[in-house]
C-alpha cells in the first residue's frame, strides 16, 4: 500500500518540513535506519479474547483514546505508573489495566451516561497509581463533554457513532475521521501556523488503527483507506528517533527538553516535534517497503507502534506540553 503524501495530515505538515528552525533530519541517517528494519519482524499480537465481544472492544477503545493524554508529571518528570505481577505498567499502559479493572468490577465505565457524569472524586478513585493521575481535572472535563455527547446524539454508545457512516477515515465529511473531529471537539487535534491548520489528530487516528488492527482480520471492522493514516505524534517517537540520530534539535531545544522545561502548545517548537515524527515515519515507513515483498509491506503505525513499544517505558527525557491531544 502506497502512502498518500496527499493525505490530510500529510499534505498540511509539509510547509512546516519545508523550514525547519529547531530540528533538523539527517535523512542519510534516515535511510540507514529504516533499511535496518527492512527485515524486522513488525507483526503484532493480537488479543483473541476480542472475537468474543467485539463491541465492547470498540467502545473501550473509543474510551481509551479519549483519556489518552498527559502521563507525566509536569513538576516532577515521574510518569504514573504501577505494578502489576511483578511488572511496572506505566502511563497508557498503567490507565488500560485500570479500566480492565473498572469494567471487570461493573463499573459501566463504557456508558456514555456514566462518562458525562462521572466527579473528580469517583475518577481519581479508579484511576490511582504511584503519582496522582496529572491533568485529572481536564481529563474528567473531556469524558464529561464525550458523555454529553454520545448521550445526546448516539443514545449513549459509541457502536452507534461507528455505524452512522462508512468505513472510511475521509469521505466527504462523512468518514470516520471526519466524523469524529466534527462531533467531538476533544478529537480535532490541530494547530495554527500563519492562519494554516497543521493536522496532526493523534488520538482518532489511533482508535481507529486499535480499532483495524485487531477486528480487520476477523472481518468485524476493515478500514479501506489506511494509506490514509500516519503516525501518532506524541512525547514518544521524538525520543526515539533523537536516539537513533535521525532528527537534531538545536542546543536550545536539547535543553530545555533535557530540563524538564514546558513547551507551549501550538508554539513552532512543538508543531516541529510533531511534524518531524510524522514525516519522518512516512519516510521511514517508504523505504522500509522498498525494501520488503509485496505481501510483507508495512503501514506507517506498525513502524509507530515499534518505536512506541521501545521507547515509551525508557528514562530518556521527553518534551513537556500541558494538552489534551496527546
Amino acid at each position: 500500500m502506497n502512502i498518500n503524501w496527499n493525505s490530510k495530515v500529510l499534505s498540511s505538515i509539509q510547509p512546516v518540513i519545508e523550514n525547519l528552525t529547531y530540528i533538523s533530519i539527517d535523512f542519510e541517517k534516515l535511510s540507514e535506519e529504516s533499511i535496518k528494519l527492512s527485515g524486522y519482524d513488525f507483526g503484532i499480537k493480537k488479543d483473541l479474547r476480542i472475537s468474543d465481544d467485539p463491541d465492547n472492544f470498540i467502545r473501550k477503545t473509543m474510551l481509551i483514546n479519549t483519556l489518552n493524554f498527559a502521563f507525566t508529571d509536569f513538576e516532577t518528570s515521574t510518569k504514573y505508573a504501577l505494578e502489576e505481577d511483578k511488572s511496572i505498567l506505566s502511563d497508557t499502559d498503567a490507565m488500560v489495566h485500570q479500566i480492565n479493572l473498572a469494567i471487570s468490577s461493573g463499573v459501566p465505565i463504557l456508558d456514555g451516561l456514566f462518562m458525562a457524569e462521572i466527579s473528580d472524586e469517583l475518577f481519581q478513585d479508579l484511576f490511582s497509581a504511584n503519582i496522582p493521575m496529572p491533568m485529572i481535572k481536564e481529563k474528567v472535563n473531556v469524558l464529561n463533554q464525550t458523555g454529553r455527547i454520545l448521550v445526546e446524539q448516539y443514545e449513549g454508545d459509541w457502536i452507534n457513532f461507528i455505524n452512522d457512516g462508512p468505513r472510511k477515515l475521509y469521505a466527504d465529511g462523512k468518514g470516520l475521521i471526519d466524523r469524529l473531529i466534527s462531533n467531538f471537539s476533544r478529537f480535532d487535534d490541530f494547530s495554527l501556523l500563519e492562519d494554516n491548520k497543521i493536522y496532526f489528530l493523534k488520538l482518532a487516528q489511533l482508535a481507529y488503527w486499535g480499532l483495524h488492527r485487531e477486528l480487520s482480520g476477523l472481518q468485524l471492522f476493515h478500514i479501506e483507506d489506511m494509506e490514509n493514516m500516519t503516525a501518532f505524534a506524541d512525547y514518544i517517537l521524538p525520543v526515539a528517533l533523537e536516539h537513533l540520530g535521525i532528527i537534531k534539535y538545536v542546543p536550545e531545544l536539547k535543553k530545555q527538553i533535557q530540563e524538564g522545561k514546558l513547551i507551549q502548545k501550538d508554539s513552532l517548537k512543538e508543531i516541529e516535534l510533531r511534524t518531524t515524527s510524522i514525516f519522518v515515519t512516512a519516510k521511514m515507513t517508504e523505504i522500509i517497503n522498498d525494501n520488503r515483498k509485496d505481501d510483507e509491506k508495512i503501514l506507517i503505525p506498525q513502524l509507530d507502534f515499534k518505536l512506541w513499544t521501545e521507547y515509551h517505558g525508557d528514562e530518556k527525557p521527553h518534551h513537556l506540553t500541558k494538552t489534551i491531544m496527546y
